[in-house]
Order: structure tokens, then sequence, then C-alpha cells
């Protein structure tokens, strides 16, 4: 697919400036997409330093391990001063493309989220690809949420009250877990994914959005099949909803949603499509797409006010799922 030509003039002020930064961040270095593995993953941490604002601060934040198909799997808990005891909790799944990310990218997203929702954020640090393609990742989250619900009386947690958040590939994988616990012993309360992506098979290729915005920094069709490639080198089938949540037959019957899309974001589509599908299965949603925002806003909190408003607003939504 040829991606239509940038058209900054699209883009919110607030949003330019933002990119400007990043790039003067890269100060000359090659396209995110063509560094070696290590250095991809030492500037997405830095672009995230730099722009994620303040780090909120916290009553407490405790690093733990969750049994893990493989080992143990990091975890991050964050306890905002508001947090009762047992809190709600709500696992967060970081963003990155499956090979990117880790507790340290997002952790400003999640001490933001910790303070607006009131209560207990767990990150989680999955494995990633190339070192852990598909369906690593998946399999590690499912575990990891497992792993608290039955702890949760160890780590102060409610298991009656457990929510799931993710941006970009934790949208996805987010969107993921709710359909692999359906019915399950683990129930979750509610879901909110931030531009989650939600189709890797080959027809998620023809989506507008991507088209449309796939030059748009700083998540290009480039980057894109980067980051892609080496999660599903494995050969698993990509239509298989461990990775293609939108390619599930049935989405009836999951946690109320709250879904943030970005105007010019390639992803527009995935989260937009994947509403939609809950909303005829029945499942409440709430759908926000925000103009002149792009991809990867919600890491953005330091530089862009509609990513504190979205936070915000994640927060009172889970409050009131969680209550």
């Amino acid at each position: 697919m040829q991606a239509d030509p940038f058209d900054p003039s699209r883009l919110a002020p607030d949003v330019l400036t933002a990119l400007a930064t990043m790039a003067a961040a890269a100060d000359g270095k090659p396209p995110l997409h063509t560094l070696p593995m290590p250095a991809m993953r030492r500037a997405y941490r830095e672009i995230t330093t730099v722009l994620g604002g303040d780090a909120w601060p916290m009553r407490e934040v405790r690093d733990l391990q969750a049994d893990g198909p493989l080992g143990p799997i990091p975890l991050r808990r964050y306890l905002p001063a508001a947090a009762a005891a047992p809190s709600a909790a709500i696992v967060y799944l970081h963003g990155g493309g499956w090979i990117l990310g880790d507790l340290d990218s997002h952790d400003k997203v999640c001490r933001r989220l910790a303070h607006a929702a009131g209560c207990a954020v767990i990150a989680v640090d999955y494995r990633l690809a190339p070192e852990h393609p598909a369906p690593a990742g998946p399999e590690d989250v499912l575990a990891a949420i497992r792993w608290l619900h039955a702890h949760a009386a160890e780590l102060a947690l409610d298991p009656a009250r457990l929510a799931v958040a993710g941006d970009s590939a934790g949208g996805g994988l987010a969107a993921m877990a709710c359909q692999a616990l359906r019915g399950s012993a683990v129930a979750l309360r509610a879901q909110v994914l931030f531009y989650p992506g939600t189709d890797l098979s080959p027809g998620g290729d023809a989506f507008p959005s991507r088209r449309r915005n796939g030059a748009v920094p700083p998540l290009t069709l480039e980057l894109m099949q980067a980051m892609s490639g080496p999660f599903l080198s494995s050969g698993l089938d990509p239509r298989d909803p461990r990775l293609s949540p939108l390619q599930a037959a049935d989405v009836s019957g999951l946690p109320p949603a709250l879904v943030f899309t970005a105007e010019c974001d390639a992803l527009l589509d995935d989260g937009r499509l994947y509403a939609d599908a809950l909303r005829t299965a029945g499942v409440p949603v709430e759908y926000v797409e925000l103009p002149g925002m792009v991809h990867g806003f919600i890491e953005m909190a330091g530089v862009l006010p509609a990513a504190v408003q979205a936070i915000e607003r994640s927060g009172a939504f889970l409050r009131e799922r969680l209550a």
C-alpha cells in the first residue's frame, strides 16, 4: 500500500510542536524503523521521557513478578494516595508495536492513570519480539492477569474489581485479554483502549486510515512493518484473535469499553471498527476520536492537553465501572 503524502496542516498546532521536539531529540539520527533493535528501544524510551511531562507522585510504587509460561513476568504496582484497601486495579499494557516499550517507557502514563482513577494500576512487562514472537506477549498478558487475580489479597487488591487498559499494541492486547478471559473466573469490569492495534491480518492493510495517515509521524507504514514483522515471525496465522482481536467471530459479553482514536493515526480504523463491532454485539461502548491528534498521543501528556483530558476521562470511566 502506498501512503498518501504527509499534510502537516491536518495536525493540531500542539501536535506539530511535539513532533518538532521529537525531531530535535533525534538530532539527525536515522529514522526509528531503520535503527538496530537496542537503539530503537532506547530512542523510544527517550521520546516518552521527553514528552510525558511530570511523574505524578504515588503513595507507593512496587516492582513485582508474576508466574509466566517461561519464567517470571515483571510487573509494577502503582498505588495513588486515594486508593482504598483493598483497591480496585487496572492492568495496564504498554504500547510499542510488540517490539518496544517496558515498565519505564510508560511509567508516567501509569502514574497519571492511577491518579485519575483513584485506584491501583499494575503495569505488565510482557515479552517482546523479535526475541519472543507471537504468541509470547499475549500469553504473558493472560498469565499476569490470572496471577494478579489469584494473588489479589496479598497485594491489597480486590479481585472482583479488575479492569484492563492499554495503548497501541497494548490496546490490542487489552482487547485480546477481554476476549480470552470472557466467562472465566477473572471477570474484568471494563476496558480502556487507546488507539488500539486490532488487526494484523492482510485485510487490515486495506483500511483507509492506513493509506490516509500512513506517512504521518510518529507511526508510519514503514515503522508498522518494522514492528509487526518480528512479532509475526513465528508463522502464527495473523488472523488469530490473539493477534487480531477484530477478527474474533464473537465479541459479545465483553466488558464495557472506552475507545480512543486519533484523527491523523494510521490505526484510526483499527479502533473505530473494533468499537463498532463491540457496539453491534451489544457491548456498552464510548468512542472518542480526537481531532488533529496522532498515534502515541497518550504518551505526550506533558505537551498535549488532549492527552491529559483523555486520561482524566479514562479515570472517570474507570471509577464508575470499578465502584
